[in-house]
């Protein structure tokens, strides 16, 4: 009996299928209100450029941040900063819920910095419980089996945003995310190491993990890799809607175009699979190249035609799906086990990035040029990086 309740307290050490499960429920949470941040703040300001703008303004802080998580979560525990970002998004839902221009800045600040926790600690926890040889059906199945939040969570979300008004989808996100915590907290990950980010043998220096980061040709390699597929998704959910928006299609059907590009990271698993039999580099240079096709052409078609720039997004998303199924193998292969912690919140700064240089790029293009010439710089971005990653991707990867 004391056994049977000794087992009942312990932390548990977890498989593939685990994180899947809590990935798919924070995807959840997140994509509920993903298109509707975009059209919202488009409601609010009154045009794209200004869109731009305030995301890059965003940008700036979530960075500065990200970099400094170790500082700021000091030893906290990996279980109680995953909590703590589950919070921030709570909070990042009620700023937004105002539709105001400082409860959007807020609420997209907080939001970010949310999900900057929640990938820096879910991406330890993996790291601590799946062998690296697993990486490349484990990574793929967490995108897959996240598959049906996205599907649904764009479309749903401005669904309630355009029925409810702004309270309608971040009160889904709330009830999402009292939905994550339970479970997360049930299954009570192992915590074998107690602080999240800090490292106790050395003080912390954000400079020197960045130098670090940078000494290493692989690491910067990987970073460049997810930095781009990043790019596309940014853009396709900031821009996207706007496109459409622009063209004279209703609100709703960005929510069904995010949604249903969204169905396509099944093909998550799919790239998996040629990965394991034709090697990493390929999958990632091909689908860089389909990428970067797919957005030039969409740029070009814009909202002259807007349902065929639809559909070449759409191909853009099939290729960027197959991206982040194996997008993420070539730094968890190359980071040391001795420095993932340093690491891994260098490395998460794509993603801020991500954000950050496109929407100051484009918010510079859109005071001249229409929507349409997003995704054409867009398009020669990815097929810059595409070929950088066929020249220096190692062949065995």
């Amino acid at each position: 009996m004391a056994a049977e309740s000794l087992s009942q307290t312990l932390p548990r050490r977890a498989g593939a299928y685990t994180f899947a499960a809590i990935f798919a429920i924070e995807s959840l949470s997140r994509a509920l209100n993903s298109t509707v941040i975009s059209l919202q703040a488009y409601d609010i300001l009154g045009s794209s450029q200004k869109v731009s703008v305030l995301s890059t303004s965003v940008a700036f802080p979530v960075l500065a941040v990200t970099l400094l998580l170790p500082v700021l979560l000091g030893r906290m525990r990996r279980r109680v900063a995953y909590s703590l970002g589950a919070g921030l998004m709570l909070l990042a839902s009620l700023s937004l819920a105002s539709h105001s221009v400082v409860g959007q800045w807020s609420g997209m600040f907080l939001r970010n910095c949310g999900a900057a926790i929640f990938n820096v600690t879910l991406q330890l926890y993996i790291l601590d419980h799946i062998r690296r040889q697993d990486l490349t059906w484990a990574e793929p199945l967490r995108l897959s089996l996240s598959t049906f939040s996205w599907m649904t969570g764009p479309a749903l979300g401005v669904w309630l945003y355009v029925s409810y008004g702004p309270w309608g989808p971040q009160a889904a996100v709330a009830v999402t995310l009292a939905v994550l915590m339970a479970v997360f907290w049930y299954i009570r990950l192992s915590d074998r190491r107690r602080p999240l980010l800090q490292d106790v043998r050395r003080p912390f220096s954000p400079f020197a993990n960045v130098r670090r980061f940078l000494a290493q040709p692989r690491l910067r390699l990987a970073w460049l890799v997810a930095f781009g597929r990043s790019c596309f998704w940014s853009s396709f959910f900031i821009y996207g809607p706007l496109l459409i928006v622009e063209s004279g299609l209703g609100k709703g059907v960005s929510g069904l175009v995010i949604s249903a590009s969204q169905a396509l990271l099944l093909s998550a698993y799919l790239s998996g699979r040629i990965a394991r039999r034709h090697g990493v580099r390929k999958v990632v240079a091909g689908s860089f190249a389909l990428a970067a096709l797919a957005s030039v052409g969409a740029g070009l078609a814009g909202t002259h035609a807007p349902y065929v720039a639809i559909a070449l997004l759409l191909a853009g998303s099939l290729a960027a799906s197959a991206l982040d199924g194996v997008g993420g193998i070539p730094y968890l292969r190359a980071v040391r086990a001795h420095e993932r912690q340093q690491m891994s919140a260098v490395y998460r700064t794509f993603i801020d990035f991500s954000e950050l240089i496109p929407s100051l790029v484009f918010a510079f293009a859109l005071m001249w040029l229409p929507i349409g010439a997003v995704f054409v710089i867009l398009g020669m971005g990815l097929a810059v990086t595409g070929a950088i990653a066929w020249r220096y991707l190692p062949r065995s990867l």
